[in-house]
């Protein structure tokens, strides 16, 4: 019986230093917390920016002519390479002149006789009008002569006119450009028989400056005229996979007089200076219509902004180190900023990546040096969990390097991936 009475002893002294134990460990994980999370922030900045709509344009030719011939005649020779630069009145075609020369020598013939006839006429009627008075001839046989001259001097012009044709049609042998541009692919070769004014020969584009044509709704409309009678529209010209800085400055030079029934748009026009020929006819480009300035306009960057079911908002560091959740009416986009028109005021600290892990009225940690490209709350290579723990920490887990940023307030993982910018 003392045996027994032993071993139950010893057992209850083992279970109470057993319960002892879980007590102790139960009131240290009671008392462990998450550090406040890890965030960037950027200042709210006041500039003047530019009002402005975006549209999608399409590039069109200052002048674009189709050469086609204005005599019929066969192709002789061919005085260009395709795709070439062109300069006005350079050669491009002959058509062979043979027919034509002959046609002006025969004109030419044909005035060199009625000239001779002309000569004689005037000789008869100065005789004629020498013996007048002496009733040798009478009255109808010196207007006989003097319509005889007028006759020959009226045949005169028509010889010559007759002469000015061919040459004209001579001249029209050789084909020449009639602006400055680039050529295209011709579209005859040398041997074809041409029609006139019904043969295609060759497309030729003037491309500096350039159009660039694109629409805007019929909301826009007023504003748009209202602003171009200031004299202060501009537009900005880019191909869509240029950098953003690189947009080329235009001049609006057309507006439409109606708008398009079908769509509900009018077209405009805007000139592009285009010395390099970086655009290009047919091409689909990136079109600012600039209409005004808004002055000292609220920016921040625009990875700062998050949606809610009620809106735009952003997170707003307070003097004491917590976030306040503020909603925010938004503006246009200015590069990588976007303009804040209620919400935040100049000189602000709003959370710029990490909001997924700040909640409102909580204490947050500003990184001043996380690395480009690194998630807030540590590196890979790091040696300290968070809140400086080692990686070696009791239980044989290492600490994760940025568990803080990835960490919701209860501890379970956010269930959407975050990037630099703190975006889903």
């Amino acid at each position: 019986m003392r045996t027994n009475d032993r071993i139950l002893a010893a057992v209850s002294l083992a279970l109470a230093v057993l319960a002892l134990s879980g007590c102790n460990k139960q009131t240290t994980a009671a008392t462990f917390q998450l550090p406040p999370p890890l965030v960037t922030v950027a200042v709210a900045t006041s500039r003047d920016v530019p009002v402005y709509l975006d549209e999608i344009g399409r590039n069109g030719a200052f002048e674009a002519v189709t050469v086609t011939p204005q005599v019929p005649g066969r192709i002789m020779e061919r005085h260009f390479q395709d795709g070439a630069e062109l300069k006005k009145d350079q050669l491009l075609f002959t058509i062979d002149p043979r027919p034509y020369q002959a046609a002006l020598d025969s004109a030419e013939a044909q005035l060199a006789q009625s000239k001779a006839a002309l000569d004689l006429a005037n000789s008869q009627l100065k005789m004629y009008a020498s013996i007048a008075g002496t009733k040798a001839v009478s009255q109808l046989d010196y207007e006989t002569k003097k319509n005889s001259v007028e006759v020959d001097q009226a045949q005169v012009q028509s010889a010559e006119a007759a002469v000015e044709n061919a040459k004209l049609n001579l001249d029209y042998c050789y084909i020449r450009s009639p602006i400055d541009g680039r050529a295209g692919a011709r579209l005859v070769d040398v041997g074809n028989v041409v029609q006139a004014n019904a043969t295609a020969l060759l497309s030729v584009q003037h491309l500096d400056p350039i159009y660039a044509d694109f629409t805007i709704t019929e909301r826009d409309l007023p504003e748009v005229r209202q602003e171009m009678a200031r004299g202060t529209l501009k537009t900005q010209v880019r191909i869509p996979s240029d950098p953003p800085n690189t947009a080329r400055t235009g001049s609006l030079t057309f507006l439409d007089n109606a708008v398009q029934n079908g769509t509900g748009t009018v077209n405009l026009r805007a000139t592009v200076p285009n010395p390099d020929h970086h655009f290009w006819p047919g091409q689909f480009v990136d079109v600012t219509l600039v209409l005004s300035t808004l002055k000292n306009a609220v920016l921040i960057p625009n990875e700062a902004t998050e949606l809610s079911q009620q809106g735009s908002f952003v997170y707003v560091i307070k003097l004491d180190g917590t976030a306040d959740l503020r909603p925010v009416i938004l503006g246009q986009r200015q590069g990588d900023d976007v303009v804040v028109t209620s919400g935040v005021a100049a000189g602000e600290q709003v959370v710029a990546t990490g909001q997924l892990t700040v909640h409102p009225g909580a204490k947050v940690r500003i990184d001043t040096g996380a690395p480009k490209g690194m998630p807030p709350g540590g590196s890979s290579g790091s040696s300290n969990g968070p809140g400086g723990a080692p990686s070696g920490a009791p239980g044989g887990q290492p600490a994760r390097p940025g568990a803080a940023s990835k960490t919701g307030a209860a501890g379970a993982p956010s269930s959407t991936s975050t990037t630099e910018g703190g975006k889903p």
